[in-house]
């Protein structure tokens, strides 16, 4: 039992579905301009593969752990699947209209690895770089520039057959599908991602099973976090050596953590937490290796470590990538390894309908926690907000989402008045999207998606958004 809670925990702690704390933040309507940012700074929606595309089979795609994993639906609350999504694989074109309607330059995407090698390694599926051919060639024609990531979760099935992130062999299989999506697109595409939150794909995926490829075991989750770590920065490497005038980062999701009072068993906790939530993926990147002291079980990392590793641990990234969304209060507690729990939020808190707290000074902490570290500069690539969108009489009046937005650009634009370098935001998300285990139910979106016929509809956050770029 002390075990499953464990890895209850575990889940809820990268996986961006945990709560927070103690009081909410009182409501402030800022007012702030696209100018305040500076005419240079990147204004971008994000979003990804497996939740927008849908296609799951067409045109030689190969299967995907998350097509594996949903096809079970007992494992995603709502029992539905990314098979059609939102259907972005064959309506991308007026989908690229609509978000230059809305002002927007810049489109985060990601490359589907199973769409482009089916077997993960191997034969390349033509079909499968044509269909990113032809939308990085749209968004040039718009004027929209393509940021696109790598790996954002949908590792081919075939890979996961043979161990997934737990076989070193994956250094090799993220490398040649890195040398194919540079040498094809390269040409066009100067921003790149290496990974997506690996806290979040290797402590769900291999640790707590919420997540695919639904594992759960200490050892799969330790080795995971290694190959990735040797991944992204095997991957900034290709990069560099493969593309000119590239602009190479890789996202980490983050949440600024707090003692839940002053007592130093307290304080530990957080740091506990620090670590797990914020340090373990980008220092061993910056040659500080694992940050295992107030986590000594991070030392069993080393049986995986190879001679020479500590060197090909790291990389000189462009931009370092922050996906923020709440704070965490930390308290002691018994759970073992990390002997940490979080403080649920009082009824005061101002929750979002995900269950967690909305606290713009979170971002501001984080993004000036980041900024101490030897890295060039800071791009805030996730950042937004799921609420109970209804549609009436044509028109979703979301004015919760307009203010969340509000207030985080505010506290983004603090930091960066105070000398963090940030320069570039993605909001989180285009159009209402298949939120992973969470399924349709949360809306992040822009613009609302009719699920059953796929009429999308600009939501008021997307107007305020159109109006604040213009």
């Amino acid at each position: 039992m002390v075990r499953l809670e464990f890895l209850k925990y575990m889940a809820t702690l990268a996986a961006m579905w945990r709560v927070n704390p103690i009081s909410g933040s009182s409501f402030v309507d800022p007012e702030i301009t696209k100018a305040d940012f500076g005419k240079d700074f990147i204004w971008g929606v994000a979003t990804s593969a497996y939740q927008i595309e849908g296609a799951w089979n067409a045109d030689g795609k190969g299967e995907s752990v998350w097509d594996k994993f949903t096809s079970k639906p007992c494992n995603v609350k709502d029992k539905t699947n990314g098979n059609e999504a939102i259907d972005f694989y064959n309506r991308y074109t007026n989908d690229l209209k609509l978000l230059k309607s809305l002002n927007f330059k810049n489109f985060r995407f990601s490359f589907s690895w199973p769409r482009l090698l089916p077997e993960g390694t191997g034969k390349v599926n033509e079909k499968g770089v044509d269909f990113y051919n032809r939308l990085i060639d749209e968004c040039l024609n718009l004027g929209i520039e393509p940021w696109v990531t790598l790996y954002h979760w949908d590792l081919p099935q075939k890979l996961d057959d043979r161990g997934g992130w737990t076989n070193r062999d994956i250094v090799n299989w993220f490398s040649e599908y890195t040398e194919l999506c540079t040498k094809r697109f390269g040409d066009r595409v100067k921003h790149w991602m290496v990974l997506n939150e690996p806290a979040g794909f290797t402590t769900l995926g291999y640790l707590s099973g919420m997540h695919a490829p639904n594992q759960s075991s200490i050892n799969k989750f330790l080795a995971s976090i290694h190959h990735a770590c040797l991944c992204q920065a095997e991957g900034g490497r290709i990069i560099r050596n493969n593309v000119e005038n590239s602009h190479i980062g890789t996202t980490f999701s983050c949440s600024f953590t707090e003692p839940y009072k002053n007592f130093a068993r307290h304080q530990l906790a957080s740091r506990r937490l620090d670590v797990m939530l914020n340090r373990l993926f980008i220092e061993p990147s910056l040659g500080m290796g694992y940050p295992h002291e107030e986590l000594p079980f991070l030392r069993k990392i080393e049986k995986y470590i190879q001679p020479g590793d500590h060197e090909k641990l790291k990389f000189e990234f462009d931009y370092i990538g922050i996906q923020n969304y709440f704070r965490v209060i930390s308290k002691s507690s018994l759970i073992p390894f990390i002997w940490a729990n979080r403080v649920k939020p009082g009824n005061e808190a101002e929750m979002t309908e995900m269950g967690w707290e909305v606290n713009p000074e979170g971002i501001y902490h984080i993004i000036k926690q980041f900024a101490k570290y030897p890295i060039k500069e800071i791009v805030v690539t996730e950042n937004g907000a799921a609420f109970p969108d209804q549609l009436i009489e044509g028109k979703v009046h979301d004015v919760q989402r307009i203010n969340f937005y509000k207030r985080y650009l505010q506290q983004i634009l603090k930091a960066k008045n105070e000398g963090a370098n940030v320069q570039g935001y993605f909001a989180w998300t285009f159009i209402d999207n298949f939120e992973w285990a969470e399924g349709f139910r949360p809306r992040f979106g822009l613009v609302y998606n009719d699920h059953k016929t796929q009429e999308r509809i600009v939501k008021d956050s997307g107007l305020w958004w159109q109006e604040f770029l213009k």
